[in-house]
């Protein structure tokens, strides 16, 4: 019920608008689900209100997961820190200043026992923004879930897993593409069988928007990135509809709402006329285009920084309004330093007062027959597959990427971008206009620098007292398996097992794999 006393319906079609707005949209849940990929969205539950959270050790990052826990999450999303991130152990040379500084360090199944200490694994769903290696830290996941009696079919979350975005924007890759994408395929194809409620991947346009991309370019490189994934996956032996239903994607919500909104309805679109049409993908389930959101951590200011819960909360409208499965709102404070407590708290209120104190979970996709949204939908739409046709015109998106040629696009729009703010053309609240003379003070979270040092205490105590014979023959079996066709999951799994740390098990594929070294072209 409105609030003015009128009903709200749970769906509204064309025959809720006058005869001027006549829209044929088709139904939430139908094909080509541009209004949803679920019939009632979120009438029945609302999304997976998640907050990414991991800094310094397993037993901080598992105290602040106990706090989001009851204040209300329904999803964990862990950050790794750039070692974990990079496959270094915390006592590598390589890594020294960086442990736990952006996320938790894992180092072995000894932290990641303490990550989830007295959290069910079989009652929260667990997204890991992990990529190079991501089926290790699954792996340790699992195995942790073993140990509380909780089977691999009964685990529910995500990995991101998505090794094509970070040649193209962030850089954490550790494989040159092809071993990358060979270990992607193995993932898939073992979560089939091992972990078969688990989203094998999700396919990231969130790290490209935060390096400048325009959101036609953040669907049109997703969108292809997607495609070459589903390609390795075929070429693997796999069957479309095996592997295609638990495909899902990561994208960014801006301050921009009409035109995020546009932009979730037309990705819908494309993907499942390209899942359907062209890979002739039978079950309808392959044809969704399921995603998370994060609000645009690239637009919060360091400058008057509370304005920035204001953003966040017309960030996370335009991710539901869109049709996001689940969401993550930034905390305010997150452009000066990791969040404190206070300020993650409040991220997840936003969540919760759009869900609560709003109507948007009274009907199913409320802009349906906007003039402006379905305009701007059908534009983006038309650009967006134009892009995709240039990408796909280098070969494939691998190909692409090793031309350089998305980075550059990406570059071009950031720089256009920051000159618009110089020159005080895009209006930045608190940083070109509307400015204090000078900004409140502000204590931020700071990580314990002695961290690094009892990481790398904790790692030689697990070498001391650990069997290493079982270690070593399992790294040797992993070995072989990577210059071999076998799948790669399994040996990993016993090396983990054994207690083989991150380090160990990436620096095994290592020497077999090596590693990618970007061109000096671009």
């Amino acid at each position: 019920m409105s609030e003015s006393g009128f009903p709200i319906k749970p769906i509204y079609d064309e025959n809720d608008l006058p005869d001027h707005l006549v829209s044929r949209l088709g139904a939430p849940g139908e094909y080509p689900y541009t209004r949803g990929v679920y019939k009632t969205m979120y009438t029945s539950r609302p999304w997976t209100m998640r907050q990414y959270a991991g800094f310094g050790t397993a037993a901080e990052s598992n105290a602040r997961y106990h706090q989001l826990l009851a204040a209300g999450t329904t999803g964990l999303s862990v950050a790794f820190d750039l070692p974990t991130q990079m496959g270094y152990d915390s006592d590598d040379p390589m890594v020294h200043g960086e442990v736990g500084k952006v996320g938790v360090a894992i180092d072995s199944l000894d932290d990641m026992r303490l990550l989830f200490d007295g959290i069910p694994l079989d009652k929260v769903s667990t997204s890991m923004t992990i990529n190079a290696p991501a089926s290790l830290l699954l792996l340790l996941y699992q195995l942790v879930a073993e140990e509380q009696g909780v089977a691999g079919p009964a685990l529910n979350g995500t990995i991101q897993n998505d090794i094509l975005k970070e040649y193209i924007a962030r850089g954490t890759y550790i494989f040159p593409p092809k071993p990358s994408l060979r270990l992607v395929a193995d993932t898939f194809a073992y979560c089939r069988a091992e972990v078969p409620r688990w989203n094998t991947i999700s396919i990231s346009g969130y790290h490209m928007a935060e390096a400048g991309a325009t959101p036609v370019q953040e669907i049109a490189f997703t969108l292809a990135n997607g495609a070459e994934y589903v390609r390795a996956a075929l070429a693997a032996g796999l069957g479309i509809d095996d592997f295609a239903p638990r495909l899902s994607f990561f994208f960014v919500a801006r301050t921009t709402l009409l035109e995020e909104v546009a932009k979730f309805r037309a990705a819908r679109r494309i993907w499942a006329r390209l899942m359907r049409d062209e890979f002739g993908a039978k079950d309808p389930k392959s044809w969704m285009l399921r995603f998370h959101t994060q609000t645009a951590g690239v637009q919060l200011t360091a400058q008057q920084p509370e304005v920035n819960l204001v953003r966040v909360a017309v960030q996370g409208l335009a991710a539901v309004l869109g049709g996001t499965q689940s969401l993550h709102t930034n905390s305010f404070d997150e452009a000066i330093a990791l969040p404190t407590e206070k300020a993650a708290r409040l991220a997840l209120r936003t969540q919760q007062v759009l869900a609560y104190e709003t109507d948007l979970t009274s009907t199913v996709d409320p802009f349906a027959g906007s003039y402006v949204v379905e305009a701007m939908t059908a534009e983006i739409e038309t650009a967006v597959v134009e892009l995709m046709d240039r990408v796909f015109a280098h070969g494939s998106s691998v190909e692409a990427i090793e031309t350089g040629f998305q980075k550059r696009e990406i570059e071009t729009s950031a720089y256009k971008v920051a000159q618009q703010i110089d020159a005080g053309e895009r209006v930045v609240v608190g940083l070109n206009r509307f400015t204090l003379d000078e900004e409140e003070p502000y204590e931020p979270l700071r990580v314990d620098p002695a961290i690094e040092k009892a990481q790398a205490a904790r790692l030689a105590e697990l070498r001391r007292s650990r069997d290493a014979g079982p270690v070593e023959r399992a790294l040797d079996d992993l070995r072989a398996a990577a210059k071999g066709t076998e799948n790669v999951l399994y040996p990993m799994r016993e090396a983990l097992r054994a207690r083989a740390t991150v380090g160990e098990v990436s620096g095994a594929l290592r020497e077999v794999w090596g590693v990618y070294r970007p061109s000096d072209r671009f």
